[in-house]
């Protein structure tokens, strides 16, 4: 029979059927997509242009400007040696990615919120405000539809499978906003504002020196740094309305450590959870140090607590301030994450996002499943439930992981593994005074899973600076570890993943930088949905505490081409197989833009 890139005409004919029905796209117009051939989609990311901070003025704030793109850059260091320059004519896809992690969505306003112990120290509570916080959700719907514009590969044209989200996606624990990031992952129209409406009430109105005044930051540490005063940005960000269409492909993820603790550091005790939802918030530093900080701590006694918060509430205390009680800003609990996963929309999909109900019955906080054919992932929970930002892996973790990897290997999957926290940062040893399980840090989880030369990737987040680094078997392998950058701090960009064949006993995995779709120069007084993530990126990028340079990694840790030797022989993956999973990813990706111009 003729054939269709590698299906008979037949079976391409029966796929093209079943396909227009599940994603009620029209035949005749699917067909036409799926029979084109591949190639290399012209899509807007950092291969074609850079955003940069400009020359660094003493004391001035910088405005940012565009660039030339950077190119691939091959890394060799698992191969062992120079490939053979053929590969790039005989290369095929086995699956194309995107890469969120660290989305840090934010209630700027919440109670909750640990804002003020900036007072006490700007390094050591580096965090736990920024001068963008107002407008994180602009930043995470312009990633949304960065990401949607990347839908189609800039290398091979292969359409997206999916998108993996590892971690720290609700910056303060707070249920809204866990709504808020997947909203817009899954697609709606939100306001970003709590407490009382179009009305911004919180620490960058109030009088101190270590927030960010947009009304005037005169007597401000970044007023002294030249930030620009912008009157009227606080209530525009908390007045406008965001719409997302949420994203074109199916996306999965993981716990992070801000999903875990409050900050991604404290346990949460009912005090904090009373306070998030109440209609007081610190103003300054000591009284939530002293009042509901010190109420976690081992020594403060119940009656402390109870005398401590009831004098709180009742605003006795002059450095708490009134404001809008709301609650919606509840702290959520372990398994409300789970299940608030498990709430999602059937698209973009997976409901659960690799979360299911076998999750929320056992509480397990771990998953694996299969992309397309050739993949399976594993969706990892490294945070340390105890104390502390770092993570590790719980041992009954490890050695699920590791019957899943030999598993994968039985049955030819090439084997991804997802986790919030990355090597130099998977070192938590806090365990709970009773019970607990033992925890394996990097140097032993590094080496377990070094025995699976199926496992390729271990893809992470956690430090908000793009990373990538070769961990070799010894034995002429390995895997990469790759390490995005984050949404919230500069440069505010995301990851484009691709597996490629090169059909001569080699793999590559091509990284690609992603910007959000914000405009790369911020034109004063726009504040519009769009301006506003433009003025974020900016703000970022001159936020001294943070070190925004130092977070975009050098050019071996953003644009890459990421060679290792194929663990299997790869010819037992047929074209027809790759071929089947695309048809699928192609028939959702026209779905989504069927919807679009409806």
């Amino acid at each position: 029979e003729d054939s269709v890139a590698g299906l008979t005409r037949r079976a391409f004919m029966a796929s093209t059927a079943a396909l227009a029905a599940a994603f009620a796209v029209p035949r005749d117009a699917l067909g036409a997509v799926l029979a084109a051939p591949l190639k290399p989609a012209d899509v807007p990311t950092t291969l074609q242009q850079t955003i940069t901070i400009g020359a660094p003025v003493y004391n001035q704030f910088r405005k940012l400007v565009t660039g030339p793109g950077e190119a691939y850059v091959p890394r060799y260091d698992l191969l062992g040696k120079v490939a053979d320059p053929a590969r790039a004519n005989s290369r095929r896809s086995l699956m194309y990615l995107g890469h969120y992690t660290d989305i840090h969505m934010i209630d700027a306003q919440s109670p909750a919120r640990l804002d003020v112990m900036n007072g006490q120290s700007m390094s050591l509570w580096a965090g736990v405000i920024h001068p963008q916080d107002t407008m994180q959700m602009n930043v995470l719907a312009s990633m949304t539809e960065a990401m949607n514009a990347a839908n189609l590969s800039p290398l091979t044209g292969a359409p997206m499978t999916a998108a993996v989200n590892t971690g720290d996606s609700a910056d303060q624990h707070s249920q809204l906003e866990l709504d808020w990031y997947m909203g817009i992952l899954d697609g709606g129209t939100f306001t970003p504002n709590s407490g009382k409406a179009g009305e911004y009430e919180g620490v960058q109105l109030w009088e101190n020196t270590w927030a960010w005044h947009p009304e005037d930051p005169s007597k401000d540490a970044f007023g002294a740094y030249g930030f620009p005063k912008i009157p009227g940005l606080l209530n525009a960000a908390v007045s406008q309305t965001i719409t997302s269409p949420g994203l074109s492909v199916p996306w999965y993820a993981v716990f992070g450590n801000h999903d875990t603790l409050i900050n991604g550091v404290i346990p949460i005790d009912s005090g904090l959870r009373s306070l998030a939802t109440g209609d007081r918030k610190a103003a300054e530093y000591p009284v939530l140090a002293e009042v509901y900080l010190r109420g976690m701590a081992q020594d403060g006694s119940v009656f402390n607590r109870f005398t401590n918060n009831a004098w709180t509430q009742h605003g006795i205390d002059p450095r708490l301030m009134t404001v809008t009680a709301d609650g919606e800003r509840k702290l959520f609990e372990q398994l409300d994450f789970i299940s608030t996963h498990l709430n999602s929309p059937a698209t973009p999909g997976p409901v659960g996002h690799g979360f299911t109900q076998d999750n929320l019955n056992t509480g397990q906080t771990y998953w694996t499943a299969d992309l397309n054919s050739v993949f399976r992932v594993f969706g990892l929970d490294t945070c340390n439930q105890t104390a502390g930002a770092d993570g590790a892996v719980p041992e009954d973790q490890f050695n699920w992981l590791k019957a899943g990897l030999a598993q994968a290997q039985q049955e030819n999957k090439l084997a991804i593994v997802l986790s919030h926290h990355n090597s130099v940062t998977l070192e938590n040893a806090a365990e709970p005074v009773f019970g607990g399980q033992g925890l394996i840090h990097a140097e032993e989880f590094i080496s377990m899973l070094n025995e699976y030369p199926n496992m390729v990737a271990w893809v992470n987040g956690h430090t908000h600076i793009n990373t990538i680094r070769p961990h070799p078997n010894g034995k002429g392998g390995g895997f990469w570890e790759i390490t995005s950058a984050s949404c919230v701090d500069y440069p505010q960009q995301q990851q484009l993943l691709e597996f490629i064949d090169n059909r001569d006993g080699t793999m590559s995995i091509f990284a690609t930088t992603l910007d959000h779709a914000s405009p790369a120069k911020w034109t004063e007084g726009d504040l519009s949905p769009e301006g506003l993530g433009s003025l974020s990126r900016e703000l970022a990028a001159n936020d001294w505490i943070e070190n925004p340079p130092m977070r975009i990694g050098s050019d071996l840790d953003r644009n890459t081409e990421l060679l290792l030797p194929a663990p299997f022989d790869l010819t037992k993956i047929t074209d027809a197989q790759i071929e089947t999973d695309q048809a699928k990813s192609r028939a959702q990706i026209a779905a989504f833009s069927q919807k679009q111009v409806r």
